[in-house]
């Protein structure tokens, strides 16, 4: 179970890292003024949205503007938090883990809803969307599962002889 657990917490550590990267870089030119952003980010937002064919970061709808907001104010600093927490193999991690995962849950669910019944997203955009749900649900239940050790992914090994008891 250790093994799993570590395999689950890289690949999780890699969705987080992607998610504190992009909410800021990409995101956040869907609530901003793109003219706050460098041209290349600016150009990088409509790549990805020509290629995905992603409409609601085009047409803005009020509910996607509020779950970018979400993503920004609150899932944003989970993710770093939670990056924090893997690699120092913080107590916390499956408190805010699994608050992570049921946030995301719950916003891809309404933007999902709204990709399959408006019937305009590309099966592209959808696959996506999906993964996030995934990461979302990965998230959630390794939330729901006890660390096994204290020993962190990346960084300090345990010091040798800790744990030993001393002989008289």
């Amino acid at each position: 179970m250790g093994s799993l657990c570590k395999v689950v917490d890289t690949l999780l550590l890699v969705a987080f890292l992607a998610a504190f990267l992009m909410a800021p870089l990409i995101c956040a030119q869907t609530v901003l003024q793109e003219s706050s952003f460098p041209e290349a980010l600016i150009h990088l937002k409509q790549c990805y949205s020509d290629d995905f064919q992603d409409y609601l970061m085009a047409e803005k709808p009020h509910f996607f503007v509020a779950l970018v907001w979400l993503e920004l104010t609150f899932q944003w600093p989970l993710a770093l938090l939670n990056i924090y927490g893997i690699l120092a193999s913080k107590s916390w991690f499956n408190t805010t883990c699994l608050i992570y995962g049921a946030s995301v849950i719950t916003s891809v669910s309404a933007v999902l809803g709204e990709l399959i019944g408006s019937h305009k997203a590309s099966e592209k955009l959808l696959q996506l969307y999906w993964v996030f749900m995934g990461a979302g649900v990965v998230a959630m239940l390794r939330g729901l599962v006890p660390q096994s050790s204290k020993t962190p992914i990346i960084g300090k090994r345990p010091a040798a002889g800790m744990g030993r008891k001393k002989r008289a």
